[in-house]
């Protein structure tokens, strides 16, 4: 929930008034949600380019990847509304599109930390109970799991959509004509409702996925340790294995424990159960910036997916051998051949050929 704002005198509190100033929030919002858009949007492209062009090799993790990459997609596709509502201080879109933004906001939120502990799990499974996971971790119990995460998400979305309507500072002055999309609820919305929300959205969306992130690390880690878990080629897999589950568990504390954090006690204080104009002012000033830190999710899940999956590692470095050996023997035909050579024509056929060949290998793979 993106927190109330405009600077003003609000909310009596223990008969004390609290004077909030939150209006930094807006140029850290438009500056940020601008580099997480740009960024975003060309490392989803590329991902979707890999997942649909370039990966022939589907497995378990492969599949909860692709649909963290849709997640993500349809998340920064929603960014240039709410970057243009922070420049502007205005929603200018409508109720609908409005809803619509809320839903995707709280779909890629849950959905990423879903779909990684489900990674998350894949992995544990894999590397604590290799043989007896065998029948559990197959493609179609994947699906499955991806099927039921975005039913979850989507009815927790779309019901959070549906619940927080665009709202308007004109309860607190009646001068004012600004439209407020994902804010500024007042607090009998918060006693109401919006505190029952959250606190469901946490427990399922939040706590219950860190808590099976750190127990399946740990198990790992502890498997790890064992010198028998490899045979061969030991020290090289337990490098590998170690650094995907450091990468993945650092993303994941440093995208998502600060802002569901704080969003909890943001909530104990919206509905008073928490009190002090000490606490509304932390609570307040923290909240913009770790909500930006939360939505930097959707720019790091690409480097899940390379540190995760050696099937996409050896994609890209593949990819990357035929652009390098396709442009080398272009540049070769343009400095050995004349351009009215008469050996031109079947450089360039070679050339073609040889492209081809390198293609059709890429594509079997």
């Amino acid at each position: 929930l993106q927190n109330t704002s405009i600077s003003h005198n609000c909310l009596i509190m223990d008969n004390t008034i609290c004077n909030k100033n939150d209006d930094f929030k807006y140029n850290l919002y438009s500056s940020v949600f601008s580099l997480v858009f740009l960024v975003g949007l060309v490392f989803n492209l590329v991902a979707v380019y890999i997942f649909g062009c370039t990966l022939k090799i589907r497995n378990e993790t492969t599949t909860y990847m692709m649909n963290l990459v849709v997640s993500d997609s349809l998340f920064v596709l929603s960014l240039p509304f709410r970057i243009v509502y922070f420049i502007k201080r205005d929603w200018l879109f409508g109720s609908a599109l409005c809803k619509i933004s809320v839903a995707l906001f709280y779909t890629n939120m849950y959905g990423s930390i879903l779909f990684l502990t489900c990674i998350s799990v894949d992995r544990f499974l894999a590397i604590v109970y290799p043989f007896r996971s065998q029948t559990i971790r197959t493609r179609r119990n994947a699906k499955l799991g991806c099927l039921a995460v975005w039913v979850i998400i989507l009815s927790g979305g779309i019901s959070t959509g549906v619940l927080l309507d665009t709202t308007s500072p004109k309860n607190d002055s009646e001068n004012s004509t600004s439209n407020f999309c994902f804010e500024n609820y007042s607090r009998k919305q918060w006693e109401a409702k919006l505190s029952w929300v959250v606190m469901f959205i946490e427990t399922a969306g939040f706590i219950i996925p860190l808590l099976l992130n750190v127990f399946c690390t740990v198990m790992v880690l502890r498997t790890l340790r064992k010198p028998q878990t490899f045979s061969r080629g030991g020290n090289l897999n337990k490098r590998k294995i170690l650094r995907m589950v450091v990468v993945h568990l650092l993303i994941f504390c440093f995208c998502f424990i600060p802002y569901n954090v704080n969003l909890i006690f943001y909530t104990l204080v919206r509905s008073k159960i928490l009190n002090g104009c000490y606490a509304e002012h932390v609570v307040r000033t923290i909240y913009p910036i770790a909500l930006c830190i939360a939505v930097t999710n959707c720019c790091f899940d690409p480097v899940i997916y390379y540190f995760t999956s050696e099937t996409i590692q050896s994609s890209i470095k593949r990819k990357s051998t035929v652009w390098n050996n396709s442009a080398k023997l272009f540049e070769r035909l343009q400095m050995d051949s004349a351009p009215s050579s008469p050996s031109t024509m079947t450089k360039s056929l070679t050339l073609k050929s040889t492209r081809s060949k390198i293609f059709d290998n890429e594509s079997t793979v």
